[in-house]
């Protein structure tokens, strides 16, 4: 099954919040994080769907 976008979102806003970015997401929006803070929300996306078999 292929996720959607709006499934997508809800992973990359529950990966900021178990990092602690969420609110600086909420606040700024995605523009609003660093290139670290981007990339360790990407990584930590990847790795969930390599679990997932996606």
């Amino acid at each position: 099954m292929k996720k959607t976008s709006d499934d997508m979102e809800k992973l990359k806003l529950e990966i900021a919040e178990e990092i602690g970015l969420l609110d600086k997401v909420k606040i700024h929006g995605w523009a609003g994080l660093s290139a670290v803070e981007t990339g360790r929300i990407g990584g930590l996306l990847i790795q969930r769907k390599k679990r997932q078999g996606n």
